[in-house]
């Protein structure tokens, strides 16, 4: 046997290693677990799905109802003067219509207006500056859930083009 002396385990390397990697590993899954309760995106839960599950037959019915219209529209907006101009053709003519910019991702970015009737199916609002990137689009002739039809389409700004608004059909710029 030797006569060396045994040092405590405290004094040797492996002990606090593998306590190095068990206190590293509880500070970073806590760091992880604050920051995703302090970024918390309130896009990922729904709650209601069946709710959401209605309310996509009522829409797809707003849709129905517009095709039996026979109802489109065409959408652009005046880059200079940001003029909104919709010509709505088919078989109803309302006073106003209603218009919703929504955007994909950050509900707090949608935009509504409200286009006055002028003459034979065209409507006219002021429109925002500076609109860019993709955006989906509901024409409407009612605000809210009450309206009787609706014509959605998607663009991606600044577009000098017209916008096809139609029913139920995703639509691109011409």
């Amino acid at each position: 046997m030797s006569d060396s002396p045994i040092t405590p385990w405290y004094k040797q390397f492996w002990p606090w290693f593998l306590l190095g990697l068990l206190f590293s590993s509880i500070v970073v899954s806590t760091t992880f677990a604050v920051l995703s309760i302090k970024s918390y995106d309130g896009m990922v839960v729904q709650e209601d799905y069946y709710e959401h599950g209605k309310a996509i037959n009522v829409v797809l019915a707003k849709q129905e109802q517009a095709r039996a219209l026979n109802l489109s529209a065409e959408l652009r907006i005046d880059p200079l003067t940001s003029d909104i101009v919709v010509d709505l053709a088919g078989d109803a003519r309302p006073d106003k219509l209603y218009l919703d910019l929504i955007f994909p991702t950050e509900d707090d970015r949608d935009q509504s207006f409200v286009l006055e009737h002028v003459r034979d199916g065209r409507y006219i609002t002021q429109g925002p500056d500076n609109l860019r990137y993709r955006w989906y689009l509901q024409l409407q002739p009612e605000q809210g859930g009450d309206a009787d039809w609706r014509l959605i389409g998607e663009a991606r700004f600044p577009d000098e083009n017209t916008i096809a608004l139609l029913p139920g059909g995703r639509s691109e710029n011409e």
